[in-house]
């Protein structure tokens, strides 16, 4: 998993690329939580074009992440999904907290 970041315009960026699964999610959980406490953002955009793969772990790294940045009033919205990462949000519903936007890519 490699996780890549910028800030623009006061909009932090995150690409995932690789797969999120039970080997790599407390390295993204960690990588991500320092990347999104540390940044002085109004709101995070995650990319997952690159993402290749992502289970039920990997589900629970992002709601995780979700409630902390949701209790600071910061909001997450997410681009670019692969055609596995989309399944998986319109099946489980995410996409009503996590709302899906268009571009936005690293």
């Amino acid at each position: 998993m490699e996780v890549l970041t910028r800030t623009h315009r006061n909009v932090l960026y995150i690409s995932l690329n690789g797969e999120l699964d039970e080997k790599t999610a407390e390295y993204t959980r960690l990588a991500l939580e320092q990347i999104m406490f540390n940044a002085k953002a109004s709101q995070i955009v995650i990319d997952l074009a690159n993402l290749s793969f992502m289970d039920s772990t990997g589900i629970g790294v992002l709601l995780g992440r979700y409630k902390k940045m949701k209790d600071r009033g910061i909001p997450i919205y997410i681009t670019n999904p692969s055609v596995q990462a989309e399944r998986i949000f319109q099946m489980t519903g995410l996409y009503k907290i996590m709302p899906k936007i268009k571009g936005a890519i690293l």
